[in-house]
């Protein structure tokens, strides 16, 4: 006559919980092997993982994703970059725009007449002391001086609005010098197109058309509904030839040299991806520089340049 099994017997055959001694189990981790009770243990692709497994494989994991991303693999802007989470370069040159603004503000003693301090009128595109003088620095300086509160207040509205969305899709490394190149067409147009004593010009308005260019590439290359593109553009063009004083060819040359970096930068054949966009971006950038400095050797040079008082102020005058 058999008896009936012990249960203590059993109990006491099976192993400890690695975690609690205490508790006798008959499972383990499929990964480690080592006995695990059921609060121990987690579901995994192929049995069950215990604590220590599944902590241990999600670190190897990140580790993995990072040398993944920095082996140049893994998710990729529209241009192919290392996304960005958040906008940086725009709030900078934002940021920028205003801390000029207010410093010539400040040197002018008006916030309407500062166009009349010495950093204002050193920094603005005049073609005088830019072609004739040699003054090349004011092809970017003039992109971050404003003239009025009216002019930085949409200005920064406008690079706010279109500048982030669009630093976030590009990545910061395209997208900053997709600004500088937008900003040297708008300057270059100007210099190119206008006679030696036109009006000077200033404001971040070429660089941001050229972002507006760089969108109308990402519609037509992803196929998007372009109707935002539109009302925006729209309005722009509007603004730009109803309100006074406002330069036609700055805001057409960004626009322009926009449209052609953005398609080096979204048109670049993925294998060797990265060259492909340093020499479309530097097809660009040579001949915009070709176009003044061609403009350049068509203009009487050696003009003599300086600060000279004029009614209580100083007025930067050229003689030639």
């Amino acid at each position: 006559m058999s008896q009936p099994p012990n249960p203590q017997y059993q109990q006491a055959a099976m192993p400890g919980c690695w975690w609690h001694p205490n508790r006798p189990t008959g499972l383990s981790c499929s990964r480690c092997e080592r006995p695990a009770c059921p609060d121990c243990l987690r579901e995994a692709a192929v049995g069950f993982h215990c604590t220590d497994c599944v902590q241990a494989g999600r670190q190897q994991d990140r580790v993995q994703q990072k040398q993944y991303r920095d082996a140049g693999y893994g998710a990729r802007t529209l241009a192919g970059a290392q996304p960005a989470q958040t906008a940086v370069v725009t709030p900078v040159l934002l940021a920028l725009n205003v801390i000029i603004f207010f410093i010539t503000v400040a040197q002018s003693g008006s916030i309407s007449s500062n166009n009349l301090s010495e950093l204002f009128q050193l920094g603005e595109l005049a073609n005088p002391p830019t072609l004739a003088n040699n003054e090349w620095w004011r092809i970017f300086t003039s992109g971050f001086l404003q003239f009025g509160l009216l002019h930085i207040a949409s200005n920064a509205f406008s690079l706010w609005f279109v500048g982030r969305p669009l630093e976030t899709a590009l990545g910061r490394v395209p997208f900053t010098v997709l600004y500088f190149v937008s900003m040297l067409g708008g300057s270059a147009a100007n210099l190119v197109f206008t006679d030696i004593d036109a009006v000077p010009v200033v404001g971040a308005s070429g660089a941001i058309f050229g972002l507006i260019g760089a969108y109308t590439v990402i519609v037509i290359k992803l196929r998007l509904n372009p109707t935002w593109l539109l009302v925006i553009l729209g309005l722009n063009v509007f603004i730009t030839f109803q309100v006074p004083g406002i330069s036609i060819l700055a805001h057409a040359g960004g626009f322009v040299a926009g449209l052609l970096a953005t398609f080096a930068l979204l048109y670049a054949p993925e294998k060797n991806r990265l060259g492909w966009q340093i020499g479309g971006m530097a097809i660009v950038v040579v001949a915009l520089i070709g176009l003044i400095v061609w403009k350049d050797a068509q203009t009487v040079s050696a003009a003599y340049c300086q600060l000279t008082p004029y009614q209580g102020q100083s007025v930067y005058l050229c003689y030639r």
